[in-house]
């Protein structure tokens, strides 16, 4: 007989996402009855919201706590909420990185985007990428992956009118759409060979499956690794990363660098480490593979983009983006060849990419509001106009590319590579050594064009096109103003204080992980389930 389920609801286990999803709820209906002139209320109401779900995290910060349960008369416990440390520290980063894309999007919704929709629809994808990590079966983890991926879709396409932002939209959609329905196919698979769908039990069951159901079994775990391949941007399933990011607002663009990849990961983790352990032997060469294709293809593609005068800002970050989850790819892979502890240094380095890829888009949503084409060119000479900002994306940049002064970047990168190594991995550490000199070409390149002399526009030259705020600016961007603006006050003249506190949340965050980077990396070493 099946085990019954325990009805008593341990509500503060499940509150940073049950009210960030009650906050999305009450902002679209608020959004009948707000005056459009009174619109930004509802994004200072979304991002309260997301500041109360983080604070929400710190009662919960010993661990461990769990609801949803099966009776103890099963094998195993078998819970499908569990607030343990993984789930904190993936959760803490997920509204984090909302409540930043939150800062960014205060100005961008103020005219072209509807605010109604676009806080809901920013809310509900954080709910659900904030249940995702918690989930310990597989219907509420298809259930969490689609709750975070479906609303960002539409967040993608709400520049309406806007032919690229519709084609981005697309892409994004089809792909997300593949991958779902390859992770359904997967789990019903799997289900049906071990009769379960608590990732705890199937850990145990999947050893046990009769030789008839052992071709359907490993059909399952092939397929849900697929599915999930899609979610990270993996390749060969990246294709729909560039043109996504580019048509995308940009707050939504940073939005889906940091949130979207950590939901993928977070899905991909729980598969493999909890559900799959007995299958290390596929998956585990299967993710190697996979990790060093994904980061040669990235860094390849971005170095492309570095060297074209043209090319857009945030093309180049977008390639960055894919061959950062190669590098978070690498410890998954070690996990299958020495211990699911491994994991740990994916969470570390995420921490560290969260934090200074937002901080890196924060400042490309600056620079947009003046060069709406946001070229690698127009960041020539951006510290002669606003040298606050250079300094900021140059700090990003250098710990993207795992230089100092920010020593996190360095240290995460260490990890990652440090896993390999223990894991027998020595091939794939070396492609991964060899990934991080030819990311140093582009990170470099555009640091120093943060420096260099300001180039003087022509005399009489027309300004940038509003119409250019099709290649991903925000909402409201105004014409490109000249390059050489003596004062640094000038050159800052309306900037939102919502942009400049997320380009500041950044950069604090991100020394404070320098200075303490043991805050990080500490889960590299410490289990996490």
């Amino acid at each position: 007989m099946t085990s019954p389920l325990v009805q008593s609801v341990d509500w503060l286990t499940i509150a940073p996402p049950t009210l960030t999803a009650a906050v999305a709820l009450a902002v679209l209906v608020a959004d009948l009855f707000v005056p459009e002139e009174r619109k930004r209320f509802l994004g200072l109401t979304a991002t309260a919201g997301l500041a109360a779900a983080l604070a929400l995290l710190l009662p919960l910060r010993s661990g461990d706590r769990s609801t949803f349960c099966l009776t103890p008369d099963t094998r195993v416990e078998a819970c499908s909420y569990t607030a343990d440390h993984f789930t904190l520290v993936v959760q803490l980063l997920v509204l984090g990185g909302a409540l930043l894309t939150a800062l960014l999007s205060l100005d961008a919704t103020r005219e072209r985007l509807p605010a109604g929709e676009y806080w809901f629809l920013l809310l509900s994808s954080a709910a659900g990428a904030a249940l995702l990590p918690a989930s310990r079966d597989l219907a509420t983890l298809v259930v969490a992956l689609e709750v975070a991926s479906l609303p960002a879709f539409a967040l993608v396409g709400l520049k309406r009118g806007d032919r690229m932002s519709g084609e981005a939209a697309l892409k994004f959609f089809l792909s997300s759409v593949t991958a779902t329905a390859v992770t359904l196919l997967g789990a019903s698979f799997v289900y049906a060979a071990t009769g379960t769908l608590h990732l705890t039990e199937i850990a145990h069951r999947l050893g046990d499956v009769p030789g008839q159901l052992q071709t359907l079994a490993e059909a399952g775990v092939a397929l849900t690794l697929v599915g999930f391949a899609f979610k990270t941007a993996a390749v060969p399933f990246h294709f729909w990363v560039p043109d996504t990011y580019v048509g995308a607002p940009l707050p939504v663009a940073a939005y889906l660098s940091v949130v979207g990849k950590a939901v993928g990961f977070t899905g991909l983790i729980l598969v493999t480490v909890v559900a799959f352990p007995s299958y290390a032997d596929v998956w585990g060469p299967a993710l190697a593979v996979l990790a060093a294709l994904t980061m040669t293809a990235g860094n390849v593609a971005a170095l492309r983009q570095a060297t074209t005068r043209a090319w857009s800002a945030v093309r180049l970050l977008a390639w960055s983006s894919v061959a950062q989850a190669g590098y978070l790819l690498v410890p998954i892979a070690a996990a299958a060849y020495s211990s699911d502890d491994q994991i740990g240094a994916t969470v570390a380095y995420a921490l560290m990419y969260a934090v200074v890829n937002l901080g890196a888009f924060a400042v490309v949503v600056l620079v947009a509001r003046g060069r709406p084409r946001n070229r690698i060119e127009d960041y020539r000479g951006l510290y002669a106009t606003r040298p606050a900002a250079a300094l900021a994306l140059g700090f990003f940049l250098l710990n993207l590319a795992g230089l100092p002064p920010g020593l996190i970047g360095l240290f995460a990168k260490v990890t990652v590579f440090s896993s390999a190594v223990d894991a027998g991995l020595g091939w794939l550490a070396v492609v991964m050594a060899l990934n991080v000199v030819i990311a140093l070409y582009y990170y470099l390149r555009w640091t120093a064009l943060l420096f260099r002399t300001p180039e003087e526009a022509p005399e009489g030259s027309p300004a940038e096109s509003p119409a250019a705020a099709s290649t991903g600016t925000p909402a409201g961007a105004s014409a490109e103003v000249p390059a050489a603006v003596p004062e640094e006050a000038a050159a800052l003249r309306g900037t939102p204080a919502p942009i400049v506190l997320a380009i500041a949340l950044a950069v604090v965050a991100g020394a404070v992980l320098s200075a303490y980077p043991q805050f990080a990396l500490r889960f590299a070493t410490t289990p996490l389930f």
